[in-house]
């Protein structure tokens, strides 16, 4: 056997690709359903706490100010061992899904929330004396004048900090999650054969690429015209 046979056996073995394609393909779309709740309820959440914040109610500005250090500052692994091995102790016991969807969830919210807060402070302050001129209340100026424009600046961190996040659900598969990786790796283990993480590697840019070039159109489409 020539090496190039070699390798395409060790990482292209077709009777391997075969059995094993059905196991990767759903992890694939739990690996997508994950995505999608993750940046949903993730970025939502953090909308929502930098809008909270943007009222400066002291006890409650502190609050969400913390909560976004502290998730920022923790590696998600960290967490979700915490989570899963941890909280049964405590009587708490949660699915694997579940914790991976909560911490990853948090830590983008954590994100979403400093990034959008960036957005609502770089808004002129004649922007909110304007709309409060006009008659509008606070939330009003809030949610119709001053939100549209932080959000427009927010888009580029947040999308690039979305797909990073979404990326850590194969960090899943040190607690059982059954997504793209975790069935690679089994797959692996038991075909002693490499070919199962290549089929995973590739998924994971038919899955992700789309989502980054949208993310650069996104950028492109929402930046500020120069003049």
């Amino acid at each position: 056997m020539t090496q190039w046979e070699r390798f395409l056996d060790t990482f292209f073995n077709v009777d391997v690709l075969t059995r094993y394609a059905p196991d990767i393909l759903a992890g694939v779309w739990v690996t997508v359903q994950l995505s999608l709740l993750i940046v949903v309820v993730g970025i939502g959440l953090g909308t929502l706490l930098a809008m909270l914040r943007a009222y400066r109610i002291r006890l409650l500005s502190l609050l969400i100010v913390v909560f976004a250090d502290v998730f920022r500052a923790i590696p998600p692994l960290v967490l979700i061992l915490i989570a899963f091995f941890g909280l049964p102790n405590a009587g708490l016991f949660l699915s694997s899904f579940i914790v991976l969807f909560l911490v990853l969830t948090l830590t983008l919210a954590a994100f979403a929330e400093e990034i959008i807060w960036a957005g609502i402070t770089s808004v002129d302050r004649g922007q909110w004396e304007a709309a409060r001129s006009t008659g509008l209340g606070f939330t009003g100026t809030l949610v119709w004048v001053v939100m549209p424009q932080a959000l427009r600046v927010a888009i580029p961190p947040m999308t690039n900090r979305a797909i990073a996040i979404t990326k850590m659900t194969a960090l899943g598969t040190v607690i059982g999650v059954p997504d793209i990786l975790n069935q690679a790796t089994t797959a692996q283990s038991f075909s002693g054969n490499a070919s199962p993480l290549m089929l995973a590697a590739i998924a994971y840019v038919l899955l992700f690429l789309p989502l980054v070039i949208l993310a650069r159109w996104l950028e492109s489409r929402f930046s500020w015209r120069k003049a």
